[in-house]
């Protein structure tokens, strides 16, 4: 019979950015391996690249079957039943294809002119109080919750009461119980409180666009309105303002990397990638996927009703897949062809907003080595105050300082001056001048167009 071993017995508490040493040893001696996790049933542990992508893609797989069982997790929140995560197909793509046009590349693409001012303007204000600046509470968060509250229909001077409570619904440790209940649940009110205000004034934003589709079309339930108005401001800022610290300590403490990608700009695209498969975001594993049959997976037979969960860190560190999978190279994919990395998922559930978060990322380092020239930690790394008890790993604070700031390209402009407004009837103006508009699919097939609403950073 097969050993369940707890989680804290095979790996440790997340050490910063580290991978435990066990995910390797496990891949070479017995890549699926029964666990449990800190809540819920026992499961099986995917440790491989390929088998990962095996349980995140294959029908027989399904996440649906997790709703009324006590599937494993590392978190003490599940998530609602209603939520995108908790479907298969078709329901998910009923409900993915409802939000799914306005996270495409070339949406996104006419968002990061906007992004592009919210950072500056970010920056702007650290160079004006002078360094030392907190990276994390003046730069990494704001600019990504300003850009998903934009998009959706958030009013952005809300968003330490949401911060709080999205902290709460990502926490392992860090909070008790009774708290994740309370501010979980404060985070549904606030939110369906916002669809009320948004029906009964709307606006031209994701959320109107979402209640059109429930009150109009009747293309989703009321409980699936509101699990993906939360799920997408949750997710919508929460991986990216912790990567943005993440990587740039990462590139920070990987001094010949930093100095590759500031003497060629250009490399950025690709730097988020290799950052992206290099990083672990998270120090567990991510929601369970239960077998609908019998599955062979890394030569384990996965009995039918049986759980398996996905260690998307340790995929992207594998052997047989990546050339010294251990080495930040920031020019990976020009020495060599491999596969794409997992850090966004696979398979029907992988990230929604995966473009926006590499548009993010992007501006986001763009911005920094740009503008702030010698960046580096204000102090000695060891000042940096790490997170604890939460499903996502990254710097608490992160205080850094830099030489000689850099004014902002004269291409870009304040985040406050106006930008013109598309002619009547497009879809969009210039990508330089106007905001995405973010589009809705209606049943005949055409799109309910959503614009970004500007307002300061």
């Amino acid at each position: 019979m097969t050993t369940v071993r707890p989680w804290s017995e095979l790996f440790g508490a997340p050490d910063r950015l580290e991978i435990d040493p066990a995910f390797a040893r496990l891949r070479e001696e017995r890549p699926l391996q029964r666990v449990r996790l800190t809540y819920g049933e026992p499961a099986w542990l995917a440790t491989c690249y390929e088998d990962a992508k095996l349980v995140l893609s294959d029908p027989r797989f399904s996440r649906a079957a997790a709703t009324g069982r006590d599937e494993p997790r590392t978190r003490m929140y599940s998530g609602s039943s209603a939520s995108l995560l908790s479907y298969d197909p078709p329901e998910h793509g009923r409900l993915r294809r409802l939000v799914a046009k306005a996270f495409t590349a070339r949406r996104v693409e006419r968002l990061r002119p906007r992004t592009q001012r919210i950072a500056d303007d970010l920056v702007d204000r650290m160079v004006a109080a002078g360094p030392p600046a907190e990276l994390v509470e003046d730069f990494a968060l704001p600019l990504p919750i300003t850009v998903i509250c934009e998009l959706l229909g958030v009013p952005v001077a809300d968003r330490r009461d949401f911060r709080l409570w999205s902290d709460a619904f990502l926490s392992t440790t860090r909070f008790t119980p009774e708290q994740v209940t309370e501010y979980t649940g404060r985070l549904w009110d606030y939110m369906a409180g916002l669809i009320d205000d948004h029906r009964r004034t709307p606006r031209d934003d994701l959320i109107s666009a979402l209640i059109a589709a429930r009150d109009e079309q009747d293309r989703l339930s009321e409980d699936e309105l509101l699990a993906m108005t939360v799920g997408i401001l949750v997710a919508g800022h929460e991986t990216t303002a912790s990567q943005i610290p993440n990587f740039v300590y990462t590139l920070l403490t990987h001094p010949a990397q930093l100095a590759a990608v500031r003497a060629e700009p250009g490399l950025i695209p690709q730097a988020v990638e290799e950052l992206m498969r290099f990083v672990p975001l998270g120090g567990g594993a991510g929601s369970a996927r239960y077998a609908l049959e019998d599955v062979e997976v890394g030569g384990v037979t996965v009995r039918a009703g049986e759980p398996v969960v996905v260690a998307l860190h340790s995929a992207n560190r594998d052997e047989s897949i990546y050339t010294d999978p251990d080495t930040l190279d920031l020019n990976r994919h020009r020495h060599r062809q491999e596969p794409a990395h997992v850090g966004f998922g696979h398979g029907p559930h992988h990230c929604l907003g995966a473009q926006l978060a590499r548009m993010e990322l992007q501006v986001a380092l763009g911005t920094l080595l740009e503008r702030l020239p010698g960046l580096r930690f204000a102090g000695s790394e060891e000042d940096i105050a790490w997170k604890t008890g939460t499903a996502t790993r990254g710097p608490e604070r992160l205080p850094v300082t830099w030489d000689e700031p850099r004014p902002r390209s004269s291409t870009t402009r304040s985040a406050a001056e106006p930008a013109a407004e598309p002619a009547a009837g497009t879809l969009a103006g210039t990508a330089t001048e106007t905001p995405a508009r973010m589009p809705v699919e209606t049943p005949a097939g055409k799109s309910v167009g959503t614009s970004v609403e500007r307002s300061p950073a």
